[in-house]
């Protein structure tokens, strides 16, 4: 089952990396819990920068760890803390190992030229570095400001807050919250 995307996932796909790990039912689900789906999930999620992603198990590893650091580093943004030094610095490798490099292009019509950069090493290199600096650009955007954890009991999504008076990543934990409240209001005394 798979959840409807949270507000800014479409804009930043760093937002979509770090919800693919979520609670359902009082249970961990990863999206990435194997090696085809962080492939598939990479490959989908990398805007293009990387096709023909294969992923081996170190890949998988790496791509599971940058999520864990973007995680954090959201979580101290929002907290307004300085994130753990490893965080910063799992995210910054990400990003450096695709490094841009020139691109020689030849026609007969107009010789060589330096036609902009493109991106160096593997295809699943140049699709990390493309969330480690998706990450990077969130954070350092005003959009940060926008950047919230789900309000709702027992989900843990990352979200852009588009309205002050948006709490939840969604209408279904928005609908569970609801729920919890009338059922508080009438049944006093009885826990949930």
């Amino acid at each position: 089952m798979v959840s409807e995307p949270a507000p800014g996932e479409s804009a930043y796909s760093s937002i979509a990396l770090v919800n693919t790990r979520v609670l359902r039912a009082g249970s961990m689900v990863d999206l990435l819990a194997d090696v085809p789906a962080a492939g598939a999930w990479l490959e989908l999620h990398s805007n293009g920068v990387a096709g023909g992603i294969v992923l081996i198990p170190a890949d998988a590893a790496q791509l599971i760890d940058l999520r864990e650091s973007t995680r954090a580093l959201f979580e101290a943004h929002h907290a307004g803390q300085l994130p753990a030094a490893r965080s910063v610095a799992t995210v910054n490798a990400a990003a450096a190992a695709a490094p841009l490099v020139p691109d020689l292009i030849w026609t007969t019509s107009d010789g060589p030229r330096v036609a902009g950069q493109r991106l160096g090493r593997s295809a699943s290199a140049k699709a990390m570095a493309y969330l480690a600096a998706d990450a990077m650009n969130l954070l350092t955007s005003p959009s940060s400001a926008e950047l919230t954890a789900c309000g709702a009991h027992g989900c843990i999504r990352w979200f852009l807050r588009t309205h002050a008076a948006r709490q939840w990543c969604s209408t279904r934990c928005g609908d569970r919250v609801r729920a919890a409240r009338h059922y508080a209001r009438h049944h006093p005394g009885d826990t949930v």
